[in-house]
């Protein structure tokens, strides 16, 4: 029996994109991250249902998104969004762009615990 897919065309599509153009955040946060440096394997930009995600960890079921000030604006959105993930067992977790400038290594720690 065929799987189910994760996401619509679309959706992965515009993460493809998304990988592409990473903000500063983004990379300084996976150059931590990737290769399983803290044990978990991550994948970046990756689509569940109509949503992308920053990084996402399905095996630990762990999410990490990057806020930027523009969710000081939707943070409804954000709040659906999260409920969501939720509902399919996720755990997720945000940190502010500047708190991943300013404190990299703190956070892959804290994301480690």
């Amino acid at each position: 029996m065929p799987r189910k897919p994760r996401s619509n065309p679309t959706t992965k599509h515009q993460a493809i994109e998304l990988r592409k153009a990473s903000t500063p955040a983004e990379r300084k946060l996976w150059s931590r991250i990737r290769n399983d440096q803290l044990g978990v394997t991550f994948r970046r930009q990756h689509a569940v249902g109509n949503y992308i995600l920053d990084f996402c960890s399905p095996k630990a079921k762990l999410i990490i998104e990057l806020d930027g000030s523009q969710h000081l604006e939707q943070e409804e959105y954000d709040e659906e969004r999260t409920k969501y993930l939720e509902s399919l067992g996720y755990k997720v977790i945000r940190f502010w762009n500047n708190d991943v400038t300013n404190n990299t290594p703190a956070l892959a720690c804290w994301c480690k615990c």
